[in-house]
């Protein structure tokens, strides 16, 4: 079992999902300017972490069926965030308040350990969005995202991968066609 879904066991079994709600495809689930203080697991469907660069979206994040999601910048800080959440299709979720969230990851040594390793990974993703900013082929960015995340190409529209890629799907098209 993937780290993802032992924690979900674990808040499953303590009985501490609080809510489940329902996101209709591009209704946003947090806005910018928002203080995010529940951690949410994706049931089915799909999401997209963004950010608005004067008159351009930038996307950082995806979010599909059996991951987390949060503003992760306001759930750790509990400042309000720089980003928002946005459906991309009809979207179920679960959620799990900071405060038990926390408290439960704080029960045990083996979940304080399982809340470290996400928090590396995370730390790994980032760097891995990083380098796939900076590397200035279209070719090598698609290459590398599609080697991390083949399921993303799955589960998420042409149009936002090549934002996520910061490409134009025209580009993105005839990469997926070579």
């Amino acid at each position: 079992m993937d780290i993802v879904q032992e924690i979900y066991q674990e808040i499953e079994k303590a009985s501490l999902w609080h809510k489940t709600i329902s996101v209709r495809r591009n209704e946003y689930l947090c806005t910018s300017g928002e203080i995010e203080d529940n951690l949410y697991y994706i049931v089915s469907g799909s999401l997209k972490i963004s950010m608005v660069d004067g008159s351009e979206e930038r996307i950082i994040r995806f979010g599909y069926k059996h991951n987390f999601i949060t503003a992760l910048d306001s759930f750790i800080t509990g400042q309000p965030t720089d980003f928002a959440i946005q459906a991309l299709k009809r979207t179920e979720l679960k959620a799990i308040s900071k405060q038990n969230y926390v408290s439960l990851m704080n029960s045990s040594d083996h979940l304080r350990r399982l809340w470290g390793l996400i928090q590396e990974q995370l730390i790994v993703q980032q760097l891995e969005r990083e380098k796939d900013i900076l590397i200035t082929s279209p070719v090598e960015r698609y290459k590398r995202v599609f080697q991390r995340s083949p399921q993303l190409f799955q589960e998420i529209p042409d149009r936002h991968i090549a934002s996520y890629l910061r490409m134009a799907p025209e580009t993105l098209s005839r990469l997926k066609k070579s």
